[in-house]
């Protein structure tokens, strides 16, 4: 017997991980429609079969529109994958609350609507699956990630709670927990952090860790973003999908260590990481 085909809206597809993942479920005969406000970079997945449209998780009315146009052509929503999201690093004390504000509105706040909004096509169809791309930053803190780590410790408190809630009408809710993954969030990351650090208090501990975060995203260390997609597949895939699927260079390590030691030893390891002297 085949595999039922599935209809899949998958957010920030524009590149990385989001391209990735909608070319490779468009390829396993799934009808995909690939979100994002770009749409230009999305165009040569129509040759893949893939719907690409322009969407912006901080617009409600983008949101609807993108809903409604992909329920009136397919009747069905069968999974959603938010994946839509970026990291902002900077200072707490010196960050704009506008940009506080806007790493909530994307990452979380978006998401949160987008899913509000699919979730009584799920129910009236007896089941879906929402997968949430969290971050290992959910689970664990680095200094001048602070507004990036809170919209990841969101992320997980809302798709745990979601899974409770939507389980009875038979909606599997799943996180996607990536480690360190070779795109460009952290050039990205990095460059916010040297302009935020730039002639305030802060910037002879920011630049360390913004060079540390450059170099590391530069390199050949971390994993490829082929990881995560197979994460997410095997969450659209799967009889029983697992709630957390944590994948990723240093995914495990990290988040138990962050667990295992005390607070004091794990700001003071961060510190030696980052370059930063105290006193």
């Amino acid at each position: 017997m085949a595999k039922q085909k599935k209809v899949i809206l998958i957010t920030g597809a524009s590149s990385g991980i989001g391209y990735e993942t909608a070319l490779t479920l468009a390829r396993m005969g799934h009808k995909v429609y690939a979100a994002a406000r770009r749409v230009e970079l999305m165009e040569p997945l129509r040759s893949e079969g893939v719907v690409p449209f322009r969407m912006d998780v901080t617009d409600e009315q983008s949101i609807a529109d993108g809903v409604k146009m992909l329920y009136d052509r397919e009747g069905r929503i069968d999974v959603l994958v938010n994946n839509a999201g970026y990291g902002y690093f900077g200072a707490i004390e010196t960050t704009p609350m506008d940009e506080a504000r806007r790493q909530l509105e994307v990452n979380v706040f978006g998401l949160a609507r987008l899913t509000q909004l699919v979730l009584p096509i799920m129910r009236q169809q007896g089941g879906g699956r929402i997968i949430n791309t969290s971050s290992i930053a959910g689970k664990m803190t680095l200094l001048f990630g602070g507004w990036y780590h809170v919209s990841k410790f969101s992320v997980e408190a809302f798709s745990d709670a979601l899974r409770m809630e939507v389980k009875p009408f038979g909606i599997d809710v799943s996180m996607i927990e990536p480690g360190g993954i070779k795109t460009d969030w952290g050039i990205i990351a990095a460059k916010h952090l040297r302009e935020n650090a730039q002639n305030t208090p802060y910037e002879s501990m920011a630049i360390p860790e913004a060079d540390l975060l450059h170099n590391a995203y530069s390199g050949s260390l971390l994993s490829s973003p082929k990881v995560i997609t197979r994460a997410i597949v095997r969450a659209v895939e799967s009889r029983r999908p697992k709630a957390r699927y944590r994948t990723g260079r240093m995914s495990h390590t990290a988040v138990f260590f962050h667990w295992l030691l005390p607070a004091r030893w794990w700001d003071a390891l961060i510190r030696r990481l980052c370059k930063i002297k105290v006193g």
